[in-house]
């Protein structure tokens, strides 16, 4: 079946993303890390009508862990200043909880290990966004995105703190210890979220109505052990699983939407020219499951919104770039996470279905994944300068 196009331009600059928090807030201005330059005030000029038309989405803006020291109450004499002049609540260092701090201990504590923490906003008319990568262990990182010098068993501690989101590819090849869920989610920030890819057994079967007794034993595997930080469930499919509308009604009528207390979210990825059909659209609609949106990919594009969040794979990194993509790349892919956020469908993506969902703020979790994998984290970062109030 033909693909729709939506119109529109495939190049709009996300040094505009920038534009809605050029201004410092007043508590900002009291820590230099907030500082904006003047050159991000300057790219306020070029924001694309969809992204200036909606108010700033929830993103995560790199924070200094140690900025209490840097506030001016840390100056300021007990004897000349009395208590109750000098409210605590209103120092910068109050914004800065020492419960963001992970629970596991460093074992070193050597000059480079001051990672910035990732923190969102909440926006009553856009979604929250996150930006993350593929999994957290890969050698050829190791002094490009990790600093040298830095532990193995410390990598995680670090990237989360250096991105938003990541998600855990090692659950799709066998299942994973329920003490390490809980190890990784005291190894990171409050607010980081992790996303997970469910297991192939679930997924790369030829009849997937029969497939309910792998879902159970996935999600009683411990995953509800990552607690606020359980993200959405990637069920990602073989290229060669072709649509079938029954059996796929069947199969996404198995994923559970609630476990152990707890909302559950699901996105499905699929790799098949078949799946090209207003009719896979309805049924993820109906629902409530997310399609997976390849970007830059050699697999098909269907960017049709179908859930109350945006599941994004970006796939074009290069090391012709040391952020991965040159900064068209970058202010296009942050602008259309913008356009998401705000309930809308960015220009230049490959649709299916008639009709577009209804505009509502959501949630959007966008991960660099493939390509040239050294510069993912690279690109990952870079994004979210883009996106920082």
């Amino acid at each position: 079946m033909a693909t729709r196009k939506i119109a529109g331009a495939n190049t709009a600059s996300a040094k505009t993303v920038k534009a809605a928090g050029a201004a410092p807030r007043k508590a900002a201005a009291k820590t230099a890390a907030t500082k904006v330059p003047a050159a991000k005030k300057a790219a306020a000029k070029k924001a694309p009508a969809q992204a200036s038309a909606a108010k700033k989405p929830k993103v995560t803006a790199p924070a200094k862990q140690n900025a209490a020291a840097k506030t001016p109450a840390v100056k300021a004499s007990a004897a000349k200043t009395p208590a109750a002049k000098t409210p605590a609540a209103k120092t910068p260092a109050a914004k800065t909880p020492a419960r963001k701090t992970p629970r596991a201990k460093p074992t070193h504590n050597p000059p480079h290990d001051t990672p910035t923490t990732a923190r969102a906003t909440r926006s009553t008319t856009a979604g929250e966004i996150r930006i993350g990568i593929g999994g957290w262990t890969f050698e050829p990182w190791r002094g490009v995105f990790y600093p040298e010098g830095l532990t193995q068993k410390r990598e995680l501690e670090y990237a989360s703190r250096q991105l938003t989101s990541i998600e855990i590819n090692g659950t799709f090849y066998g299942s994973q210890k329920p003490e390490s869920f809980a190890k990784w989610h005291d190894e990171t920030p409050d607010d980081f979220v992790f996303a997970l890819k469910a297991p192939r057994f679930a997924t790369h079967r030829r009849v997937l109505a029969q497939a309910g007794e792998s879902i159970e034993r996935f999600v009683a595997s411990g995953i509800l052990e990552l607690r606020d930080k359980l993200g959405p469930i990637n069920w990602q499919f073989a290229p060669t699983k072709q649509f079938d509308a029954q059996d796929f009604d069947a199969f996404l009528a198995l994923l559970p939407q609630h476990a152990g207390g707890r909302a559950l979210r699901h996105a499905v990825e699929v790799r098949h020219e078949s799946f090209r059909n207003p009719e896979f659209v309805a049924l993820a609609r109906k629902h409530g499951v997310a399609i997976v949106m390849a970007g830059d990919s050699k697999y098909l594009q269907i960017a049709d919104v179908s859930a109350p969040f945006v599941y994004a794979r970006i796939m074009g990194t290069s090391d012709a770039h040391k952020q991965g993509y040159d900064d068209a790349a970058l202010d296009r892919w942050s602008a259309h996470a913008q356009t998401w956020a705000a309930g809308g469908t960015p220009a230049g993506l490959e649709t299916v279905a008639e009709t577009e969902a209804p505009h509502a703020a959501r949630d959007v979790f966008l991960y660099v994944i493939s390509g040239h994998k050294v510069h993912n984290p690279a690109a990952g970062m870079a994004l979210i300068e883009r996106l920082k109030p």
